[in-house]
């Protein structure tokens, strides 16, 4: 199998390197093409950089580790290479305010998983991941001891179940389902179940975390 991710910002970078050193091969696509480069040949056998539009290609799986405005761009701009691929939304409702802090770009009650899902190309499955913990946290509180820290997910699609929860895993992390993508809303930024959120800050284990998920916020 072969993962796709598209960006190496704080959030893909981390990913990256947590896929390959989970065994995973990983394609790295990148703005910067010298970066994306530099980073494959950092990383060794299991990574490998290419264009977005080549990535794409060659993946099973891609994960979209950038804006939420460039997301939507390039789901319109790649529809037609995406059906028969899984697609992971890591993204939150966020953008640069200019001051060196974030802004909401959704009205409160919208989440960025339920509007990327209804610009995924029919034959596509939509998964959400890897965005509900800090860039930070996915790389420091991976492979934690003695218990594994918590990455919850959501879709609407069970054939990706395995897949998303294979790729969790290989990042260091305990998957688990949050429900469907009409649930997006609770694992993103202020969601009751994402670190910046209900979760106070922090990572959870397995029991803390199915605790959390059987509450309604």
């Amino acid at each position: 199998m072969i993962t796709a991710v598209i960006g190496a910002g704080n959030v893909g970078f981390r990913l990256v390197c947590g896929l390959v050193s989970g065994g995973e091969r990983v394609v790295i696509a990148t703005r910067n093409a010298s970066q994306g480069r530099a980073l494959a040949a950092e990383l060794g056998q299991l990574a490998e950089s290419a264009t977005v539009a080549d990535a794409i290609g060659k993946a099973d799986v891609v994960i979209f580790a950038v804006w939420l405005d460039t997301i939507q761009d390039m789901l319109r701009r790649y529809a037609d290479v995406l059906p028969g691929k899984i697609v992971v939304d890591a993204s939150n409702p966020l953008a640069a305010d200019g001051r060196g802090g974030f802004r909401r770009t959704l009205p409160e009650g919208e989440s960025s998983g339920q509007l990327l899902a209804g610009l995924v190309p029919a034959g596509a499955r939509f998964v959400k991941a890897f965005g509900t913990l800090g860039a930070e946290s996915l790389s420091a509180e991976a492979h934690r001891e003695p218990q594994l820290a918590v990455l919850f997910y959501v879709t609407d699609d069970p054939d990706a179940e395995p897949t998303i929860e294979r790729l969790i895993t290989a990042a260091g992390f305990a998957p688990l389902k949050a429900g469907g993508i009409e649930a997006s809303g609770r694992i993103e930024v202020g969601g009751d179940l994402h670190q910046f959120g209900g979760l106070g800050g922090r990572t959870v284990g397995l029991a803390e975390a199915k605790e959390a998920l059987a509450s309604v916020s």
